[in-house]
């Protein structure tokens, strides 16, 4: 059966038309939470909860983490490139000619702030009936840590770094029911206040670890380390990060273990090295537009990984096992991204936040702090676990630069890359080679032209068509 609901965006109040179909997933065959106000919506923990699972699965649309958020961190950045041999797709982007009517990141757009929506309706809903009922604080705690999550997304895709101009225009911010609400942009130091109060206010509302593919208490101080690392706020990243590698039990991912965790599908709550992934298994996918099929030449295999990271990898570093050595027509040689595996069935999840950047978090922050002896000791610790013939002596400017480095390495085709270089406002060269200087307006997005024409208090990134 499907079902067809009309969607009031809480950013610009403009409809669109939405098919769920049930597939399954028996959430999404319950009463519309994205377009009822709280009082409507939520007679039961048991509703909030459906609405929480609904949250999850608005994650896991193409535009969002399904397939387009993870590949443009790293297209748009330096790690890969589309081959001459390809299906189309996100060209745009690799070639820096994103357009204000652009599909990809208008529906970008619009998936985030349905999910905004969703996670609002479950606070609020929380707050007004069901304020002393423990299951509901945690599914609270969830809302407010996938609400922080997507804002965290947003700001980094649609607007100057923090780094650069902290008053600079932002995005939205929608924290409560209103379909008549046409806003306009908030600072991006507005943003990251709202996701850090979120993070910080979901932190003690946590009490059980359930599935990764869950937000848990660590996941949610794993994400506020992030956070505050993209802020500047090294003080704070360094202590949140310190937290969740003291105190989560989530191990860091051995030598022995880095291939068999890439080839596995499905998570458990015991599962090592994540603390937050995006689910896809069987049941909740979006099928032959998953992530994996744009690396994996089993499906469209269009996404490649660029020579010189490739080479930026040792022969003992055991990460270089998830890159392979092909061909693809015309290409004799090419480097094959092995991090996911599966294109059909129980498809791979995607990592968002694991225990490994945790200590790369810890070893910038505590450098940035003119602490090099622990900044040495976090990211030794994980060389040890990925090449342990790389041990890094170096200080001051030159370490940051090898924190950087192995940043590159370990988080490679998971989404950040591109986001990092802008943080760090530094130039880059992407796969085909073409020169994208910091600074280059191209390197925020447009805001998508159809939220424009609903809003009149929506203003556009320089760059583009106002």
């Amino acid at each position: 059966m499907k079902r067809q609901i009309k969607l009031y965006t809480a950013l610009a109040g403009f409809s669109a038309m939405m098919l769920l179909g049930s597939c399954g997933k028996k959430f999404l065959d319950t009463t519309p939470y994205v377009s009822v106000p709280t009082e409507s919506a939520f007679e039961t923990v048991s509703d909030i909860e459906n609405a929480v699972n609904g949250s999850y699965a608005g994650l896991t649309e193409t535009d969002y983490y399904g397939r387009s958020l993870p590949v443009i961190g790293d297209l748009m950045g330096d790690n890969t490139y589309i081959s001459v041999n390809n299906s189309g797709r996100y060209t745009a982007q690799q070639n820096y000619s994103v357009t204000v009517t652009d599909a990809t990141m208008s529906v970008n757009w619009l998936d985030a702030y349905k999910v905004i929506l969703r996670t609002n309706n479950i606070i609020d809903a929380v707050d007004q009936k069901f304020a002393n009922d423990a299951a509901a604080k945690q599914f609270k705690a969830e809302a407010l840590s996938i609400r922080a999550l997507v804002y965290f997304n947003l700001i980094r895709v649609f607007a100057k770094p923090y780094s650069e101009n902290p008053d600079a225009e932002g995005v939205p911010l929608i924290l409560h029911y209103n379909r008549d609400l046409r806003p306009a942009r908030n600072k991006v130091s507005e943003v990251y206040t709202q996701i850090l109060a979120d993070l910080d206010a979901a932190y003690p509302l946590f009490t059980q670890t359930k599935l990764a593919t869950r937000f848990s208490k660590y996941g949610c101080r794993g994400l506020a380390a992030k956070v505050n690392l993209y802020k500047g706020d090294y003080a704070k990243a360094l202590s949140y990060a310190k937290d969740v590698i003291d105190h989560s039990n989530i191990p860091l991912l051995t030598r022995d273990r880095v291939a068999a965790y890439w080839s596995e599908a499905t998570p458990s709550v015991s599962t090592p090295e994540t603390l937050f992934e995006v689910g896809a298994d069987a049941l909740t996918n979006v099928g032959n537009d998953e992530l994996g099929n744009m690396y994996n030449q089993l499906g469209y295999g269009d996404i490649l990984c660029v020579p010189a990271l490739y080479n930026l990898y040792g022969a003992s570093d055991v990460r270089k096992g998830l890159i392979l050595e092909g061909a693809r027509d015309p290409q004799p040689l090419v480097y094959i991204v092995n991090k996911y595996q599966h294109t059909s069935g129980d498809f791979d999840n995607k990592k968002v936040l694991r225990i490994s950047e945790m200590y790369l978090i810890a070893a910038e922050a505590s450098n940035r702090l003119k602490d090099d002896v622990n900044a040495l000791i976090y990211l030794n610790t994980l060389m040890a676990q990925r090449d342990p013939s790389l041990v890094y002596a170096s200080a001051g400017a030159l370490l940051l630069d090898d924190i950087i480095l192995e940043r590159r390495k370990e988080l490679a085709f998971e989404g950040d890359r591109f986001h990092d270089l802008n943080r760090l406002k530094r130039n880059l060269v992407n796969g085909k080679g073409r020169v994208v200087n910091y600074g280059d307006t191209r390197r925020v997005a447009p805001v998508p032209q159809t939220e424009r024409d609903a809003n009149p208090n929506m203003t556009q990134n320089d760059g583009y068509t106002k």
